[in-house]
């Protein structure tokens, strides 16, 4: 085993980019030259054959091969002999629910936790791999048993971040003030908000911002702060931090 390696990236494409074109630096940086293959999960997607077509020809060009776990008879033996795992965007519902129901939590948070392979998520994806999907942007399209997630870390992220728009006259409700009302619930953990192009790595007990665009953190009963590419957040992942209760 080894340490848990983690990139959560808040988006698979980038405006005027390619799938992942804005991040396959960091995934060839993150995965190295010990992984060659990983294994996808595209269950957050409803066509999962053109889905996994897509995300292999991107690791291809990388120098890795994919192979898509729903293409496996046996999801649960695909996660434990896996090198690296990949789970990509759609929604979050239908992504945890199928995790669930194909016995993958417990499996993927050994494989990530305690044998320390590369876990990389994008969108949906790295919402899962949270404490939670409380704070995802989704539509409940389905039910899962529960909204605990894999608990990789121990807070939640909001992918793609959006920032309230000044000349908007839009009078909903904005992603901030959704994330204050969950935090205005007991015992909610930091919700770290990741605008599109930003993503984060974590390795073992180290945290740190990268991509293209800053994030924005919220505490229960603080007010937000901003952040830019290379903060530091390993103060995140301590779980007897008492921002985490």
């Amino acid at each position: 085993g080894g340490p848990r390696r983690l990139l959560l990236v808040s988006n698979s494409t980038l405006h005027g980019g390619g799938y992942l074109g804005h991040c396959q630096q960091h995934i060839q940086r993150f995965l190295g030259q010990k992984v060659r293959r990983g294994l996808f999960i595209p269950y957050a997607l409803h066509d999962r054959d053109a889905y996994a077509r897509t995300a292999r020809e991107k690791f291809e060009s990388l120098g890795y091969g994919l192979d898509s776990i729903h293409e496996s008879c046996d999801p649960v033996e695909a996660v434990r002999k896996s090198e690296a795992i990949f789970i990509g965007g759609g929604n979050t519902f239908r992504l945890l629910k199928a995790l669930y129901d194909n016995s993958l939590i417990h499996e993927i948070r050994k494989r990530v936790l305690e044998d320390g392979i590369p876990y990389m998520g994008s969108s949906a994806g790295t919402n899962v791999a949270t404490v939670s999907i409380n704070t995802t942007n989704d539509m409940p399209i389905v039910y899962p048993p529960s909204l605990k997630a894999l608990g990789l870390v121990p807070f939640n992220i909001n992918p793609h971040y959006l920032d309230p728009d000044v000349k908007s006259t839009h009078m909903g409700e904005t992603r901030e003030e959704r994330i204050r009302q969950y935090h205005e619930e007991p015992n909610t953990p930091p919700v770290l908000g990741l605008r599109e192009g930003a993503m984060l790595l974590v390795e073992g007990d180290k945290a740190t911002l990268q991509g293209v665009t800053g994030a924005r953190l919220f505490l229960r009963g603080k007010k937000p702060t901003e952040h830019e590419p290379g903060t530091d957040f390993s103060f995140l992942l301590n779980d007897s931090n008492p921002l985490n209760q």
